[in-house]
């Protein structure tokens, strides 16, 4: 019999992306904060999950309504009147706003349409992510469609491990502006 727990969280295909950036954070004594909407709390929630996570982690938003987004992330009526669904603008506006509140060294924000239902624009198709990372040299942001479809759940992970990625590369000077 395994003295090892068995663990189902976090999702096994977050782990070895999360492993890189842990890493990647302590050794730099850097830190993340995170603006999360479609994911649900998932990218928090898995950094979390890591020994020594309070020493990397600042905080995190599931800016997932409305309402808060006009309370945590700075929207105004301009914002709400021009929204057209998840894109890279607004994802960068979450991380700068997000990083500025929480003093990180690296914002991660995420915006996308997790399914199983969604809207007639490619943004607004399940399986669509914004993405952004902000840090003191710019923010860095990627769009792509996990090519999941309607799988909530699946889409939800993919939107977590693209966003931990673009993290990845931002710390490694991988990502282009």
């Amino acid at each position: 019999m395994s003295t090892q727990p068995d663990h189902d969280f976090p999702p096994a295909d977050l782990r070895p992306i999360l492993h890189q950036i842990s890493t990647l954070l302590k050794s730099r004594n850097e830190t993340v904060s995170i603006a999360e909407t479609a994911a649900g709390g998932l990218i928090s929630s898995s950094i979390l999950s890591t020994p020594g996570a309070s020493s990397i982690y600042k905080g995190g938003l599931t800016l997932y309504t409305l309402p808060s987004r006009i309370a945590f992330a700075g929207w105004s009526q301009e914002t709400i009147s021009n929204y057209k669904g998840p894109t890279t603008d607004i994802v960068t506006g979450l991380a700068q706003h997000v990083r500025k509140d929480l003093e990180s060294t690296y914002t991660i924000a995420e915006s996308g349409t997790a399914g199983p239902t969604g809207g007639a624009t490619p943004n607004r198709k399940p399986g669509y992510v914004a993405l952004a990372v902000d840090c003191e040299q710019g923010t860095f942001v990627r769009e792509l469609d996990t090519g999941l479809g309607t799988d909530r759940v699946g889409n939800m992970k993919r939107f977590a491990v693209e966003a931990l990625t673009l993290l990845r590369d931002v710390i490694k000077g991988e990502a282009k502006l």
